[in-house]
């Protein structure tokens, strides 16, 4: 699987229309609208997201390895 950062991911979710909420200390909070589910992402400066971490977060967002 490819690694990317927090930021890098970030970018990808406003991309596919989600929507930064709010940000509490490095993690910053999106929705979609007709979505329950929020998505938290940790931005360590250029620091890459751990492996299972991404998994879960592309599986929430309806994302596929391939999007990245």
């Amino acid at each position: 699987m490819k690694t990317v950062s927090g930021a890098h991911f970030a970018k990808l979710l406003e991309k596919h229309d989600w929507k930064l909420l709010r940000v509490k200390g490095s993690h910053h909070i999106y929705g979609k609208q007709g979505y329950i589910e929020r998505i938290s992402v940790p931005i360590h400066g250029n620091q890459s997201l751990k492996v299972g971490l991404l998994r879960h977060l592309l599986k929430v967002a309806g994302l596929s390895e391939d999007d990245l």
